[in-house]
């Protein structure tokens, strides 16, 4: 019985060692930096200062559909938020927005997060198990 597991023993340990070397690989290739092409998208987030009313996000929604580039629009009236995804190769988000303040008349601002929520990370990272495998590992310095 134990010469039985010491035989199976190295090949379970070499299997291992190969699908975690893969999944390094892996992880390098889709995480590291790329120019961006055709199928790259951005996501960018108004903040407008004015109260808008249902018909108001509505125009905002129109509006930034209209501008070229944008692909996907979502306004929160209550809230007075606008997110919306664009490409970088048509449009900029700064340039938008601006845009936006001056044809529709509201004060807007483009929401950036601080160095510091950029060092966070993604915020639903910090409540996955993944995440906080990532923080264990990776993130300590």
């Amino acid at each position: 019985m134990i010469r039985k597991a010491l035989k199976i023993l190295p090949w379970a340990g070499g299997t291992l060692a190969c699908l975690i070397l893969v999944l390094i690989v892996h992880i390098y290739l889709v995480t590291r930096p790329k120019a961006p092409d055709a199928h790259t998208r951005i996501m960018a987030r108004m903040d407008i200062k004015q109260s808008l009313s249902q018909e108001d996000g509505e125009q905002v929604k129109t509006w930034l559909y209209s501008q070229p580039g944008v692909d996907h629009v979502l306004v929160n009236a209550s809230s007075r938020i606008a997110v919306f995804t664009y490409s970088p190769l048509i449009a900029d988000a700064g340039d938008i927005i601006s845009r936006c303040s001056q044809s529709l008349h509201y004060t807007t601002t483009r929401y950036v997060p601080s160095e510091a929520d950029l060092q966070k990370g993604c915020p639903a990272m910090a409540q996955s198990l993944t995440g906080k495998i990532y923080h264990l590992f990776i993130s300590k310095k």
